[in-house]
């Protein structure tokens, strides 16, 4: 079984989830995106338990 990583990168994120990252900074600028991680040189991660919490977030009832 191979290993997740603990952080994605925006480009990971937007891979993973099939959107353009232009739709990632609009859900971010609108607070729809998971929370975030600005590092000190400006770049954005974002920890795996958050994606599942905003998962777990927009979850529907069938």
């Amino acid at each position: 079984m191979g290993t997740q990583r603990q952080h994605l990168t925006i480009a990971a994120f937007c891979e993973e989830f099939e959107i353009a990252r232009s739709t990632f900074y609009q859900w971010r600028t609108k607070g729809l995106a998971p929370r975030c991680i600005k590092l000190p040189n400006g770049e954005i991660r974002i920890r795996r338990v958050d994606v599942e919490r905003w998962l777990d977030s927009r979850e529907e009832a069938a």
